[in-house]
């Protein structure tokens, strides 16, 4: 499967959904490769950071100019493409060639919109048969007082052509933490609250994985 982790807005935490949703099918003793398709790169050096430091289990990378090739995709179960605007041609390509899309959305108004919108930019591109789009409320609020994260969900439920899943990820230190030491969140603190959250999601991401 392809699986496209996009959006149009910068900030949204796809780099970090990539290399947690990597290291996770690669513990799954899945055939795994990821595509850095974004300029900035950031998922390149978070494995390398990983490399360096002699992690395993280790996820190969694919250049992004490997896209076009769906032969070579294929000898993978899955493959992780990571991408935003930063180039609009990588992230046409990646659209026209997922299986499923994955879009977190972080909890504001903003969001939500930019979310419209590539929901849009999507249907442009792939007419009548659009992959599976599925989207999450990403850093959301951790202070029950704080309703926006809730709000943003309600909002993302009633967008047409996306599924919304229930999991959520808050905004915790821990994803930072964990991304920049080259270690997925439930490697860096297996029982904490942040794992906790993966873990759900991943379980509904890739519940034939469990079952």
């Amino acid at each position: 499967m392809i699986t496209v982790i996009g959006s149009l807005k910068g900030g949204s935490g796809k780099s970090t959904v990539t290399f947690n949703l990597a290291i996770w099918l690669a513990m799954a003793e899945r055939r795994v490769a990821v595509i850095d398709a974004d300029p900035q790169a950031t998922l390149t050096d978070v494995l390398e950071v990983r490399r360096e430091e002699g992690f395993e289990p280790m996820v190969e990378r694919l250049d992004s100019a490997q896209m076009a090739d769906r032969d070579n995709l294929a000898d993978h179960e899955e493959v992780l493409i990571d991408v935003g605007t930063a180039s609009m041609d990588n992230l046409r390509l990646a659209i026209t060639i997922a299986d499923r899309l994955i879009v977190p959305v972080p909890p504001s108004q903003a969001d939500i919109w930019s979310t419209q919108r590539f929901l849009r930019f999507v249907a442009s591109l792939t007419g009548q048969s659009p992959p599976e789009i599925v989207g999450f409320i990403n850093r959301g609020d951790t202070h029950r007082a704080v309703r926006e994260s809730d709000e943003a969900a309600a909002a993302l439920v009633s967008l047409p052509g996306i599924r919304y899943l229930k999991p959520r990820l808050s905004q915790r230190t821990v994803y930072r933490r964990s991304f920049s030491e080259g270690l997925a969140v439930f490697e860096q603190e297996p029982r904490g609250k942040g794992a906790s959250e993966w873990n759900a999601l991943a379980a509904v991401l890739y519940a034939d994985i469990l079952t």
